[in-house]
């Protein structure tokens, strides 16, 4: 097999030389200009990068880099770095790198065994793409209603199965975590595969383990819209072999990932159709050093968080989001629930009057593909409405949302936290009673 292995190997990088090899004075296909093409997406200088250029063209570049994961003729491609600092951060067995964290729902509903005439269960509160990849591959989503901490309800779930369920997918919320103790009582009593939707949560904990290592597969969105990631890219773990088999034969086209990529199968199911969402090397380039500097992220979070929670006071109609675990939430938000949706207007409206940015539906909420009714293309299909989960429904209604900067100061975790109580002070009357912030 590593005979076969190595003969494909030469055979694709004599193709590739045929593309990339200097004749006669030529020039590399990927050279400077490619590079302070990049540079100048970064935003720097064109002091800056005439400067780069001029360092650029002293170098002796021959053939050029060839960017791709396989083949590239280096010890180890940025994709497999990648995926090797994520089973080291992690602490996870295996590890898989994907375009994006909807590639990785994908590629992890595919191994789990969702497809035509199978059911899921989500959460009434996440994002579309985890109920809508249950939809891509054939199966059906059905939405499991939330409590307090606004993450899916483990006492509700056991109610939703049926003959067609083969699995649950608990997204963590917004830097929340989700009880996974429950979740998994529930999954492994009926014999149910765990998918964990970590792409809010990254680097969220539940009972010491990170969350994405609890289930039986864990997928994450490494991108510029999460706390970590730089472009576009997707992540999945998990501990079994075959389960990983399975995510890589939807993610490398049917088959390309195999020691033997041309071979039969080495055993009943290996093969079916894929896809294509193989992680580029520029995209692991960025994301394997962002995902380094993930756990002193999480700890600037958690720790700024503390400080604003500690310094707020106790108001009659304010509650905060409760939560599966204080120490494991990421915490890069300030969540909370006034009494009422107006009430829930007035807040967001005093907060930001103290300069902090606040966001809550209240009564003028618009619509948010983060709650299951608000899911258009799912409720025009299956007729989902509002009404379904009730509890869903109100809470986040009424929940108010404030970011938080990892980087605040001591002080200006006091100043931050002093604005919150001026502003809740205006419009709530003080309560020693009131629910405890920490």
């Amino acid at each position: 097999m590593q005979e076969s292995r190595t003969a494909q190997r030469r055979a694709l990088k004599s193709s590739m030389d045929v593309v990339t090899r200097i004749e006669a004075g030529g020039q590399p296909k990927i050279g400077p200009e490619e590079l302070l093409s990049l540079c100048a997406r970064f935003g720097l200088s064109k002091r800056t990068l005439a400067r780069i250029r001029e360092a650029l063209l002293e170098e002796d570049w021959g053939e050029g880099p060839f960017l791709a994961n396989y083949y590239a003729n280096i010890p180890e491609s940025c994709v497999r770095t990648f995926e090797r600092v994520a089973r080291q951060v992690f602490g996870a067995r295996h590890a898989l790198g994907v375009s994006s964290g909807t590639g990785a729902l994908h590629s992890a509903f595919v191994a789990a065994g969702v497809g035509p005439g199978t059911e899921v269960i989500c959460p009434a509160i996440g994002f579309f793409a985890t109920a809508n990849v249950v939809t891509l591959c054939g199966g059906k989503p059905v939405f499991c209603d939330v409590d307090d901490t606004l993450h899916m309800d483990p006492a509700k779930v056991e109610a939703l199965i049926t003959d067609r369920t083969v699995a649950l997918a608990p997204t963590h919320v917004m830097g929340g975590v989700c009880d996974m103790a429950g979740i998994m009582k529930v999954a492994r009593k009926h014999q149910l595969k765990v998918v964990e939707d970590c792409a809010q949560s990254c680097g969220g904990s539940f009972k010491g383990r990170y969350v994405g290592i609890i289930g039986d597969l864990g997928c994450f969105s490494i991108s510029a819209y999460k706390t970590v990631g730089g472009g576009e890219g997707g992540l999945v773990l998990t501990r079994s072999r075959r389960l990983l088999e399975r995510a890589s034969q939807v993610a490398e086209c049917g088959g390309l990932w195999r020691p033997d990529r041309f071979a039969p199968s080495r055993y009943p199911g290996e093969l079916f159709v894929g896809t294509n969402y193989r992680m580029s090397e520029l995209e692991a380039a960025v994301d394997l050093v962002q995902l380094q500097k993930l756990p002193r992220l999480v700890k600037r979070f958690r720790a700024i968080n503390t400080r604003i929670r500690q310094r707020l006071k106790g108001f009659r109609g304010i509650t905060p989001r409760r939560s599966n675990d204080p120490e494991g939430d990421v915490g890069y938000l300030l969540r909370f629930y006034a009494e009422t949706v107006e009430l829930t207007d007035r807040v967001v409206e005093a907060v930001r009057e103290q300069g902090l940015e606040a966001h809550g539906r209240g009564t003028q909420g618009e619509n948010d593909w983060h709650v299951y009714w608000n899911m258009f293309p799912l409720t025009e299909k299956y007729g989902y409405g509002r009404g379904l989960c009730p509890v869903a429904d109100d809470l986040y209604d009424r929940v108010v949302t404030v970011p938080l900067n990892q980087w605040y100061t001591a002080a200006q975790c006091r100043e931050f936290g002093d604005r919150i109580n001026q502003a809740l002070g205006s419009l709530c009357a003080p309560d020693p009673d009131a629910p405890p912030w920490i």
